[in-house]
């Protein structure tokens, strides 16, 4: 099963482990240790994920970027549960996958809304099926649970357009649907698979300040796998850089530019050097190709 093309009602309801911790506590979210994937056996086996250790805070904005092809979806496959570590271990909420339930918010590069549905009722449907919203889906679905999902898209722009399907919106704000759908459970871990790489410019970076507002108001924490560097560079506190395959993380840096990031932020001489550094590194780590990665 593949994050990009996995449906809805395969990936809302994905679980993984969680432990409770004091309110207010800072805890690693997602651990890997000693971590290794292979695909295949023996012989044709191929190495997607070469040895790694690191560890994602709880409120953190990752955003892993490197060249096409280097394990960026593979390490969200196992934190999503998706797939299994070939060695190591891999830790969510302080548990290791499949020991315990965490809500996880996931979306991907096509929004994946389910076209028979107005968008309201896509941006309702965790609700319905993840827990323990779903034990109240009957008595809350036309109110509390309403409320929640109008009040998500009016802060997305979309107030007016509940009623409307997915047909009926351009792919812009059905991404911004596609972003209500991930939070509306509350998600302790948000997964996004290139969200934004099928749309133009002006509306990505539209989009960007949209999920920068999303997560300044609820500070889930954030796996982003991404090929825009300016995108990284905007969104993140830390960006984690990959080699060519087998995979292994060759930077993680922390991005300290003061929030809200705006479009002027993006044209600081030290933006512009973020954004040429982590170009430099990736195009060494795919061997020295031109062009961008």
């Amino acid at each position: 099963m593949f994050l990009k093309n996995s449906t809805p009602a395969e990936t809302i309801a994905l679980t993984t482990p969680a432990e409770p911790v004091k309110p207010g506590a800072v805890y690693p979210v997602i651990e890997f240790e000693r971590v290794t994937v292979r695909y295949g056996k023996d012989a044709g086996a191929t190495q997607a994920l070469a040895e790694s250790s690191f560890h994602i805070d709880k409120g953190d904005f990752i955003a892993l970027v490197g060249p096409s092809g280097c394990g960026k979806s593979t390490i969200l496959k196992l934190v999503g549960g998706l797939i299994q570590a070939s060695d190591g271990h891999v830790f969510v909420a302080r548990r290791e996958v499949g020991a315990a339930d965490v809500r996880i918010g996931m979306a991907f590069q096509n929004p994946t809304l389910l076209p028979w549905l107005n968008i309201r009722d896509n941006v309702m449907l965790p609700l319905k099926i993840a827990r323990p919203f779903r034990d109240e889906w009957r008595s809350k679905r036309k109110g509390e649970y309403r409320d929640r999902a109008d009040a998500l898209l009016e802060s997305v722009g979309l107030r007016d357009f509940g009623e409307k399907y997915p047909w009926q919106l351009s792919g812009g704000m059905q991404q911004r649907a596609s972003l209500c759908r991930a939070l509306i459970h509350d998600p302790t871990l948000l997964l996004l698979d290139e969200p934004f790489g099928a749309l133009d410019q002006f509306t990505r970076e539209e989009l960007w300040a949209t999920l920068q507002a999303l997560w300044m108001e609820r500070r889930p924490t954030v796996l982003l796998v991404t090929h825009d560097l300016r995108e990284s560079a905007f969104l993140a506190n830390r960006i984690m850089v990959m080699s060519a395959r087998p995979g292994r993380i060759l930077m993680d840096e922390r991005v300290d530019f003061a929030r809200p990031r705006t479009l002027e932020t993006t044209y600081q001489p030290e933006f512009t050097s973020l954004t040429q550094s982590l170009r430099n590194l990736i195009v060494a780590a795919r061997g020295g190709m031109a062009g961008h990665p």
